[in-house]
This record gives C-alpha cells, structure tokens and sequence, in this order.
C-alpha cells in the first residue's frame, strides 16, 4: 500500500498477575502502519472524503490480516480496538478520518469475525508518543471481561507529517476480572 513507512507489531504476553498464573496466558497484540498524513503541509481541507476513499478499506484489510496473523486464526482474538496518532503537523480531525469510517471498520471485523463497534483512542503528538488502543469483546461491547487497553510507541513516529494507524486485539478477558458479573451501573444504596 502506498504511503506506508513501515509497519510495527508490539505483542505482550501476561503470564503472571498480582503473584498468580495466567492460565492462559493473556497475549495482545498491536498492530501500526506509520504513514504519511495525506492532509498534512496543505492549507486547511475542507473535504477529507476523497483521500478517505483512496486508503480506508485497504489500510483496514492490511492491519486487520496481520493482526490475525500474528493470532494465528480469528478465532484467537476475543477483543479488539483502535487508534491513531496523528504528528505535530496534523489536526486531530486528520486522526479521526483515518479511522472512523466503515471502510476502514468492517474489513476489520471481518477478518476477526466481530461484530461490536470498534472502540478508539486518537490523538496527537510526535516520536515516541504513546498508542493506546482501547478493545472490547469483539462480539458483545457490554462484556466488561473484555474491556482491555494496549500500548506501545515507536521510536520514530509519528514525524510531524505522518499519522500512526493501529489496530490491536487480546486473546482472553484481563486476567482475574472482577467486574464484569455484577450490574454495577445500579446507585449505590
């Protein structure tokens, strides 16, 4: 895919929390292409559309395939999220188009056989600045089991016209959730 610098894959694998085994072990996994901001350099843009029409899909189709392939099957993947992180030299608005459209979302649940919203984080900043990638259960939103977030950063990115794009999913629930079983929403009596 054109624009593309480099693609970068962070994955953590938890084994022990809180002094206990995490059988299984929980694995996350990130998934980032840093690429060019398609916006950047240029006077204010009124219609982002086009530029969104020319990426979206096929950057969804990219990240989501990799994602799975560092899985090994969908079926390892129980949650799912995503992020942006658009360089100095971008707007925010910048980092919301590269992932708010269903070109971009639904090559996405379809390689991992979800069906929730894909929860987001985007942001601004320069190399080295956090990706946080928020994930939910990639069929039920509601299963609090599954709220998880995922980080990384690279060293060099995002340059001041560049945009960081990443999708990230989880193999299981946290380890040892304790929230999820109870309506905790109901006022405190």
């Amino acid at each position: 895919m054109r624009g593309i610098r480099k693609i970068h894959v962070a994955t953590e694998e938890i084994r022990l929390e809180a002094g206990r085994p995490v059988e299984p072990p929980l694995i996350t996994v990130i998934v980032a292409a840093v690429m060019q901001n398609p916006w950047a350099g240029r006077p204010f843009v009124e219609d982002l559309h086009p530029e969104i029409l020319g990426f979206a899909h096929d950057l969804g189709a990219l990240l989501a395939g990799r994602l799975v392939d560092e899985f090994g099957s969908s079926d390892a993947v129980e949650a799912y999220g995503k992020s942006s992180v658009v360089g100095v030299d971008g707007e925010i608005e910048h980092a919301n188009a590269m992932v708010h459209t269903l070109m971009f979302g639904d090559p996405i649940r379809a390689q991992v056989d979800g069906a929730s919203t894909l929860v987001f984080a985007n942001t601004r900043g320069g190399p080295g600045a956090p990706i946080v990638v928020p994930m939910v259960h990639k069929r039920e939103m509601l299963e609090r089991t599954h709220y998880h977030t995922a980080q990384t950063s690279i060293a060099d990115a995002p340059r001041a016209d560049e945009v960081v794009v990443a999708v990230a999913g989880a193999s299981r629930s946290r380890p040892f959730p304790r929230i999820g079983d109870r309506d905790l929403d109901q006022p405190h009596r």
